[in-house]
């Protein structure tokens, strides 16, 4: 029996320590990527600003090629929406919400799994031979403890993701180009 005692207090105080440390973590987080694509800002729009073209590129359409995508709203335009359904990838909602002409794409995420939803942009400026994207997505969450580790771990988590879509997405680019 002592040595149970001990076990669940060890486990008590680990439970404590996580939850009080919780309370330290930043509710928000934002992940940033960029690459530079070498090619005109107009050749690189049309593969963000239509969410039908994100399945060239993005690593979860990939990972899933049985992933159930629909479609709803105006083509490449505000208001053009994404949901899919993944056993493996989760299920979402992508919504675009502001768009500025070959130059940025702003989205609205949303994972009705957990409740959770976030904002992003993909931002194309021309650089010399070539322009720089920089995807970024950024959001908030509860008080929940596990949810605050979320977001301090966000950025590992899908950060690497933004890299690879990225990558993707200048291969898809620069071979089309």
């Amino acid at each position: 029996m002592g040595a149970l005692k001990k076990l669940l207090v060890v486990a008590g105080v680990i439970i404590l320590l996580f939850v009080v440390t919780s309370f330290f973590i930043p509710n928000e987080y934002s992940v940033e990527r960029r690459v530079n694509i070498n090619a005109e800002p107009s050749e690189i729009y049309p593969y963000v600003v239509d969410l039908k073209e994100w399945q060239k590129w993005g690593v979860w359409f990939k990972r899933d090629p049985n992933m159930k995508l629909d479609y709803f709203g105006p083509d490449r335009a505000i208001g053009m929406r994404s949901e899919w359904v993944s056993e493996t990838e989760g299920n979402g909602e992508m919504e675009i919400t502001q768009l500025e002409h070959n130059k940025r794409v702003l989205y609205r995420l949303y994972f009705p799994d957990f409740d959770m939803g976030s904002s992003g942009v993909v931002e194309i400026e021309p650089m010399g031979q070539g322009s720089i994207v920089t995807w970024r997505d950024e959001g908030a969450v509860d008080n929940n403890p596990i949810n605050k580790y979320f977001a301090l771990m966000a950025d590992g988590m899908v950060g690497p993701d933004f890299e690879t879509g990225l990558e993707n997405l200048k291969v898809l680019v620069e071979n089309n180009g």
